[in-house]
Order: C-alpha cells, then structure tokens, then sequence
C-alpha cells in the first residue's frame, strides 16, 4: 500500500509543478501565442515565438525553481518516509523532462541550458527540507502539550 501511496505523492508533485508553470507562462499576455490552455500541447511554436526573450527564459528559470519547490512540499506531505529523497526526486524528474526539452527543441539559450542543471535539485531539496522542518516542529509541539497534559493529571 505505501508503494501506491509514494507513486500518487510523486504523480500529484508532478502536476503540480506543471500547473505553476502553465500559469506563470500565462501571467504574461504578450508569451500567449497559444490557443489551449496549457503551453505544452505546442511547446516547439511557443519556444520558438520566444526564443529571443531572454526575460521569459529566466523567468522559466524562476518558475522551474518554484515549481520544483512546491512539488517537492507535496509530495513530502504525502510520503510516509523519505520526504526529502522523494522531494529531490520531483527535481530529478523535472530535470530530465527539461534535458529532453532541450535536446529536442533547439530554441533555448545557453545560459538556461547550463543554469537548468542548477536549478531543479537545489529547489527540490528545499521543499522537502520545508516539509520535514514543518513536521519537525508539529511533532515537538505535540510532545510539548503531551506533556503539560500528563503534568495536570
């Protein structure tokens, strides 16, 4: 049963980090070349009716790292062991759909190719560090009140 549990955590991580990125590409209208709701579906015509804009490209650096973060919190919440090591492997598959992105699509500048290896494994490490400090600190709180409970009786 965790097995199931850990590959729905990893699953629900995942979508969301592809739900911050479709909409932080959409925050801006002049990236909207699109007509679905998600980017993706034509991400080699977007890539490249943005391929000279630096700004979107680190911008997609920044919703990568956040992205990452947040996928790495979910699924920390949802695991039952290992939080930080299922955060960082958000990260891990985050950056392998970003290196087939890459090598599929040529449109990316060099500053993103090299800084996307930078990007996800930090940002996921963190969000499980969140999460693990979240519950490190709820854990203590509960011991605290446990015993000031025992205390009065």
């Amino acid at each position: 049963m965790n097995i199931l549990r850990n590959i729905f955590a990893i699953l629900i991580g995942l979508v969301i980090a592809g739900l911050v990125i479709t909409f932080g590409v959409r925050i801006n209208t002049e990236w909207i070349t699109y007509e679905r709701f998600s980017p993706f579906q034509n991400w080699g015509k977007f890539l490249k009716s943005v391929q000279n804009d630096e700004g979107f490209f680190l911008y997609l650096l920044f919703l990568s790292g956040l992205s990452t973060t947040l996928g790495g919190v979910a699924t920390a919440i949802l695991v039952k062991y290992a939080k930080v090591a299922y955060a960082i492997l958000i990260g891990f598959v985050m950056l392998f759909i970003a290196m087939l992105d890459i090598i599929i699509f040529p449109y990316h500048p060099t500053f993103y190719k090299i800084c996307v290896f930078l990007t996800f494994f930090p940002f996921s490490w963190m969000g499980g560090k969140i999460t693990e400090i979240i519950y490190k600190r709820r854990n203590k709180r509960r011991e605290k009140l446990l015993k000031i409970k025992k205390l009065r009786e």
